[in-house]
C-alpha cells in the first residue's frame, strides 16, 4: 500500500492547484528554502518542482525575461524526489554522491531545447534555462 503524498503542492505557495512542472538535478536541492535536512547524496533521479498558475507566470518572467532563478524562493519540502533506499543511506554512512550521469543527461537535454529555443515550448525553456543556471550555481567551473 502507497502511504506518501500524492498532490504535488506549489512549490512557491503551497496552493494543491497547480498547472507548470520543472525537472531539476538532484544538486539544484541545495540551493531551496530548507533544505538543509535534505542528504542531497541520496537523492536518486531528478527532482520535480511544481507550481500553480499564478506563481508559474512570475517564475516564467523571472527565468526567461529577468536572467534569474526561481529555485532560491522555492521550498524544498514541497518539491518531489525519491531517496535512496540501501545501507548506507539508512546508516547515514558517509558516501560521496555520483549524480554526474544524471546531471550530464539533464544539462545536455537543457542545451538542446536552448539551441532550438524558438521551436521549444515555453515550459521546456523555463526548465532548460533553470536546470543550467542551477547547475552552474551548485558546481561552477
Amino acid at each position: 500500500m502507497y502511504t506518501g503524498r500524492t498532490e504535488q503542492p506549489c512549490a512557491l505557495c503551497g496552493s494543491r492547484e497547480t498547472t507548470a512542472r520543472v525537472d531539476v538535478p538532484p544538486s539544484a536541492v541545495a540551493l531551496m528554502q530548507n533544505a538543509g535536512p535534505i542528504a542531497v547524496r541520496d537523492i536518486v533521479g531528478a527532482v520535480s518542482v511544481h507550481f500553480c498558475e499564478n506563481d508559474w507566470a512570475l517564475v516564467r518572467d523571472l527565468t526567461v525575461d529577468l536572467d534569474g532563478n526561481p529555485l532560491s524562493r522555492c521550498n524544498a519540502a514541497r518539491a518531489s524526489f525519491d531517496l535512496a533506499d540501501d545501507y548506507e543511506a539508512l546508516t547515514n554512512a558517509t558516501k560521496d554522491p555520483d549524480q554526474r550521469g544524471v546531471e550530464e543527461r539533464m544539462l545536455a537535454e537543457a542545451r538542446e531545447t536552448l539551441a532550438d529555443r524558438e521551436s521549444a515550448a515555453d515550459r521546456a525553456v523555463v526548465e532548460a534555462l533553470v536546470v543550467e543556471r542551477s547547475l552552474a550555481a551548485v558546481a561552477p567551473d
